[in-house]
């Protein structure tokens, strides 16, 4: 009986340990950086807009250049707890000033701290896992150009278990992945290099499928009715279907307007915490809004 018994907690101690050691956060390695030219400041600031940057990390309602000042502190309130957006302005001391190229990376590509730490998916590297590593290196060239901001946000304010963040290593494993959620057009398309633009846009540092697809019990993203609208992650309402079920009315060109001027096709204006995707969307190329629109209008439909 005794054999049984030391076999049973023998057999319980491997399984923690090896637990353990798959929730560890996965990093970017030291010869992906090195394989890496320079970044480029000019070309990272449009992945600082299409990636929202500002919309967490500045202050509420900031406007003009006061959107660079990122020293976090947005309270937002979900079904897990309240999540604090940190200072990620270039402070040594607050922000993330100090951090090297490589610690940048892990956090936008695998979701890990400096420290190993996982990161909560409340930051949506679910999305940016498919980014390119060149245009993160970008991205984080911009950032070093932006200014300091003092003062640390507060902590979380979770309960148990969403407080334990070794678990959410395990929720990585099944819920972050860089592959593309739409292979293919759902329709034939008049230039797949446009379409596949936007599919990096939006599945990739735009992060749409965060507020516009629903999640399951533990927060992961159901696949299967990406985009197709889901409840608000923080405070009440709905995030609408933006797959063409929902945009039935819309064509191409009224997306890519909307998405320059705030303006729907019935005349109405943006809302609510649209307002600052759609202040972000407008600092894109025009290009880069209308492959936007190319990849929202051939994408499969989510019935209601």
């Amino acid at each position: 009986m005794k054999t049984v018994l030391y076999g049973l907690i023998a057999i319980g101690l491997a399984a923690a340990v090896a637990l353990y050691v798959m929730s560890a956060g996965a990093e970017v390695s030291e010869e992906q950086i090195a394989a890496l030219p320079p970044g480029s400041a000019e070309l990272g600031e449009k992945w600082f807009w299409a990636g929202g940057c500002a919309s967490c990390h500045a202050a509420p309602e900031a406007k003009g250049d006061d959107k660079l000042l990122l020293g976090g502190g947005l309270r937002l309130e979900t079904p897990f707890g309240v999540f604090v957006a940190p200072n990620i302005s270039q402070s040594s001391e607050d922000g993330i000033g100090s951090w090297s190229l490589r610690d940048f990376a892990s956090a936008m590509l695998h979701g890990t701290a400096p420290n190993g730490a996982n990161y909560y998916p409340a930051f949506p590297y679910t999305s940016y896992a498919r980014m390119e590593l060149q245009d993160v290196s970008d991205l984080f060239a911009y950032m070093k150009t932006l200014p300091q901001v003092t003062g640390k946000a507060a902590t979380h304010e979770l309960s148990f278990p969403y407080n334990i963040r070794r678990g959410i290593g395990l929720w990585k494993l099944v819920f972050v992945d860089p592959a593309p959620v739409v292979l293919q057009p759902s329709v034939e398309v008049e230039d797949l290099e446009v379409w596949q633009k936007g599919r990096y846009l939006v599945e990739g540092p735009g992060h749409c499928g965060e507020c516009h697809t629903p999640r399951d019990a533990i927060g992961g993203l159901e696949l299967a009715r990406w985009l197709g609208g889901a409840p608000a992650a923080t405070g009440e309402g709905t995030v609408p279907d933006i797959t063409p079920a929902g945009l039935s009315s819309w064509s191409a060109s009224d997306i890519a307007y909307y998405l320059e001027s705030g303006f729907t096709p019935d005349y109405d204006s943006v809302g609510g915490e649209m307002v600052s995707v759609q202040e972000n969307m407008a600092r894109l190329g025009p290009e880069d809004r209308a492959a936007i629109a190319a990849y929202l209008e051939a994408i499969p439909a989510v019935p209601e």
